[in-house]
């Protein structure tokens, strides 16, 4: 809670002590029982200290993080020559080892020197271009040569116009990856009331949007749990909180488990579109984002193949040649809203490779792109439309392999799944003519 209540200057100082000591390899010196030196506890407990004691204009009217971290590095030193680090919880604890006094003199004497002659050499020649290594040749270039203070402020400049610039595309990945960490957590892990209550509270305090998320997660959980182990009363307190979180009446929705399950399929299809809508609304600049992809798996997942392949055609002609898109996760929670088809080429490609069984987004996702042609095909194939439909589609697909990232592995695989159903079915047609 103390550093969740940090000031940014005071994380940003936090991060310059922490990237030094890894930097300078002084948590790699260690005593005689193999314990290090200094950890990046004691960089925590130096911080705690000087929250407290340093006045909130010390870290804000020097405006200067070098001299804040440097001041805060001599304190360290003469810490470490004493040989006493003071618990920031416990009083009278020491956090240095009393039997390393050798170690701690000699890490005393590095960090002395380091703060008085070499910190401000170490930000700009260590510190800086390493940080800069992930911006454009044409912009970490420029910390090549910061030898006078003119191509210095040409170089921050540079970086922080490029920051501004991609500011709304990294929101998106930030976002992106927020949706991508819950529904992983819920996946591999039995939501209750408690858990659901907190975790509302904690998200709506980060971003409003991601409580939609978190309701339609919940409801597609709850659906996927009963329809394996039926409607328990484990289930009813959750069940409870999540109708009036959802504004139902929990004794209404809960007559049949055949409407409760539809109830539950319908709000969370709901709290997705609204989740995209708001995704397409405030990102919409720096990526094609469709509203109604979880729409078209809704009524597919019903039986409406004439209104799944409304939305999924509309959703291909937007995606088809578009830059930057997003996903949809196939987790177990999103598997129920597909066919046995699509689960099935999941669960093989989870056996047959093993680095997809690793959470990272390339394995156990799909673009709207791909999701939309696939429901395209399917409704296709089960509406009988003609050959000369299925070979526009098989067009897109071709389109949208050749785009397709190889490491994407769902991607191609559903993709591929996809271009075969329609060439069976145009070689089944031909024979039967």
């Amino acid at each position: 809670m103390l550093i969740n209540s940090w000031m940014p200057e005071q994380q940003i100082v936090y991060h310059l002590l922490r990237v030094f000591l890894k930097t300078e390899q002084l948590t790699e010196k260690v005593d005689k029982s193999g314990s290090s030196t200094l950890s990046n506890y004691h960089i925590k407990t130096l911080m705690l200290w000087a929250c407290e004691l340093k006045p909130r204009s010390w870290w804000t009217d020097i405006f200067s993080f070098t001299a804040i971290y440097a001041d805060l590095l001599h304190i360290l030193s003469q810490w470490l020559n004493h040989g006493y680090c003071p618990h920031y919880f416990i009083a009278g604890c020491n956090l240095l080892d009393p039997i390393d006094r050798e170690n701690q003199i000699i890490t005393a004497e590095q960090v002395s020197n380091f703060y008085k002659i070499k910190s401000m050499k170490w930000f700009l020649d260590i510190y800086l271009p390493n940080c800069c290594q992930q911006y454009p040749g044409n912009v970490s270039r420029l910390f090549d040569d910061v030898s006078t203070c003119q191509k210095l402020q040409r170089a921050v400049s540079a970086v922080v116009d490029w920051r501004q610039s991609n500011l709304l595309r990294y929101s998106l990945f930030a976002f992106e990856f927020a949706l991508q960490t819950l529904s992983g957590a819920l996946s591999v892990n039995t939501l209750s009331k408690r858990s659901y209550l907190r975790l509302m509270k904690e998200l709506t305090k980060l971003e409003p949007n991601l409580d939609n998320y978190l309701n339609s997660l919940t409801c597609l959980h709850v659906i996927r749990k009963i329809s394996s182990h039926g409607f328990t009363d484990c289930w009813m307190d959750l069940v409870s909180v999540l109708c009036t979180s959802l504004g139902s009446d929990f004794n209404v929705a809960i007559e049949k488990t055949s409407e409760l399950v539809e109830f539950l399929q319908k709000s969370a299809i709901d709290h997705l579109t609204a989740v995209r809508q708001l995704q397409a609304r405030d990102f919409g600049s720096v990526a094609t984002i469709v509203t109604t992809d979880f729409e078209a798996m809704y009524a597919f997942k019903r039986g409406d193949y004439q209104h799944c392949l409304q939305l999924s055609t509309q959703n291909v002609r937007t995606l088809l040649y578009a830059v930057r898109m997003t996903s949809v996760r196939l987790l177990p929670e999103f598997l129920q809203l597909l066919d046995d088809d699509i689960v099935s080429l999941t669960a093989l490609t989870l056996i047959v490779n093993p680095l997809c069984r690793d959470i990272h987004p390339h394995y156990y996702c799909i673009s709207q792109l791909t999701l939309s042609l696939y429901l395209m095909t399917q409704c296709q194939l089960k509406l009988r439309h003609p050959v000369t439909s299925l070979t526009q589609t098989l067009d897109c697909i071709e389109v949208a392999q050749r785009r397709c990232p190889p490491d994407d592995t769902l991607d191609q695989l559903t993709l591929k799944l996809a271009e075969r159903k329609i060439l069976m079915h145009i070689s089944e047609s031909w024979t039967y003519e």
